[in-house]
């Protein structure tokens, strides 16, 4: 089997005065989680999604298929956002990026929506796991804009996807192929619209994935900090990834943030019931 040897490090920068971020690491998942800028309660919203998702995935069993795993707990995540608008229509609004790679003992899965990336880093060579879902990505896409040109745009920090409380998400979930020897990067926007992919490679290829994460961090604060920024590093390598502890970092570590972290436990115990 195969698992994660995981560290996470997350800073609300040098211009934001609270950290809309979420960040979860353990043996089997790796999870980041960003509030979607400029929209009510963007903490609550990464926060308790970040905390359903790493719920459904600790409360599973052994060999449940890893994608209606992953499909469920964004189904319940964004029913809980709902809920959390509900008691509170001051929350209306919310809105988080997904980007989460889940290691069954089998092989591996990643879900993501939004602009917070995933990355593969084998042997010298970085590549991207994910698509941006955002405008100027779009434009990219169309053929209407190079990458060149999305420093400058006017739009270029609009996300067009995203896990929200008032529309159902479009996820991209699907599986990946990880060998031993491995190591991924996930992140929020944070890191990468201030630093380059060539030196996103160099410093995740150095030392530890608890020194490539905080010195990738420490990037982006050097290029300006003017956003929150997480970085969840992991080396892929031998073991049981069915493992119950984890480490949680930016707005996950605050329980205030969580809308309901009861009524999360309870569906996430009974769905995993169902499944066994």
């Amino acid at each position: 089997m195969l698992r994660f040897r995981p560290a996470a490090t997350s800073d609300r920068g040098l211009v934001r005065q609270n950290n809309e971020d979420s960040g979860y690491a353990s043996a089997g998942l790796l999870l980041v989680a960003d509030g979607v800028g400029g929209n009510a309660a963007g903490e609550v919203a990464s926060a308790s999604v970040a905390h359903v998702i790493a719920l459904f995935v600790l409360e599973s069993r052994e060999r449940q298929d890893p994608v209606a795993l992953l499909s469920d707990a964004v189904g319940y995540a964004f029913a809980h956002l709902s809920d959390g608008v509900r008691r509170d229509p001051a929350r209306a609004g919310m809105a988080t990026t997904l980007t989460a790679l889940l290691a069954d003992g089998e092989g591996f899965t990643l879900a993501h929506v939004g602009d917070s990336r995933g990355y593969l880093l084998r042997g010298p060579v970085l590549q991207q796991l994910t698509r941006d879902d955002t405008f100027v990505q779009d434009l990219i896409d169309a053929g209407r804009i190079t990458r060149q040109d999305v420093s400058t745009h006017p739009y270029r920090s609009v996300v067009v996807r995203s896990i929200a409380a008032d529309s159902a998400p479009v996820v991209s979930i699907a599986r990946v192929a990880l060998e031993s020897g491995d190591r991924v990067l996930l992140c929020s926007d944070g890191l990468t619209d201030v630093v380059p992919d060539d030196l996103i490679a160099e410093l995740l290829d150095d030392g530890s994935p608890t020194t490539a994460a905080q010195r990738l961090v420490d990037a982006a604060l050097a290029a300006g900090g003017r956003d929150n920024v997480t970085c969840i590093v992991g080396d892929v390598d031998e073991g049981n990834p069915h493992v119950r502890n984890g480490a949680l970092v930016g707005a996950h570590r605050n329980p205030v943030n969580l809308i309901d972290p009861a009524a999360a436990l309870t569906q996430s115990l009974a769905r995993g019931a169902a499944a066994g």
